[in-house]
């Protein structure tokens, strides 16, 4: 495998709360560990990852406490207003801490299940591509358009359809000047790749895994839970 110096960054500044807002969704407990332990967990040891940084907002105050004895082995970073901000306070971070970094894995604190084959696999492959890559998943649902009143208003062809996953992989300096350009735009980013995408980078789709979820729904949990469990991963 590559050579190539990769840094993981993990944006956890978001606000989403679950349960009635007491707890945010990336210090929820699977296994009993906060998700964001799970998260960072799957880059701690991989040969090719050369440092982990995590993205906080201003006023977190449940980091050290609920991720414990990993937050000494991770930078943080102070995050910003969107997520694209907060990445782009990450990727500066990068870049003045360790010069040398040369790609960067951004990969959401909600996604808890990331395993060993899916990371190999996406940097294998995207290492190669010059405009980086992503990992995703071909839809398989029937998707529907849903109108005001939530009735279907039409049936989409799903055919060609990714649905799109973390880590996304890319050359730092490229990342950083694509989050840059799609800004001054006006752009809104959805994720890393849409702002690859603005600038007429093409990255590539790396199969991903179903177990790859990301926690948005209270039963995400519950899944989450399964698939460690399984894994291997739940202590």
């Amino acid at each position: 495998m590559s050579t190539a110096r990769v840094h993981v960054l993990i944006p956890a500044a978001g606000r989403g709360t679950r349960y009635g807002g007491a707890v945010l969704k990336q210090y929820l407990p699977v296994c009993g560990k906060a998700v964001l332990s799970h998260a960072i967990r799957a880059f701690r040891f991989h040969p090719l990852i050369n440092g982990i940084a995590v993205v906080l907002s201003a006023d977190d105050q449940w980091f050290d406490n609920e991720v414990g004895k990993l937050a000494t082995v991770v930078d943080t970073v102070t995050g910003g207003e969107t997520r694209a901000r907060s990445v782009r306070n990450g990727l500066q971070y990068i870049t003045d801490k360790y010069p040398d970094a040369e790609w960067v894995l951004v990969h959401d604190a909600a996604r808890p299940c990331l395993s060993a084959e899916s990371l190999d696999r996406l940097l294998e492959q995207g290492l190669q591509c010059e405009d980086g890559a992503i990992l995703a998943m071909p839809v398989g649902d029937t998707l529907k358009q849903a109108g005001e009143e939530q009735e279907i208003t039409r049936t989409v062809d799903r055919r060609g359809l990714w649905a799109a996953q973390t880590p996304q992989l890319f050359r730092l300096d490229a990342l950083s000047a694509a989050i840059d350009a799609a800004q001054q735009a006006g752009q809104e980013l959805t994720d890393e790749a849409s702002a690859m995408e603005f600038t007429g980078a093409r990255p590539k789709l790396v199969m991903g895994s179903a177990a790859n979820i990301k926690i948005t729904h209270p039963s995400d949990l519950a899944i989450a839970e399964a698939w460690l469990k399984r894994a291997g991963l739940a202590n």
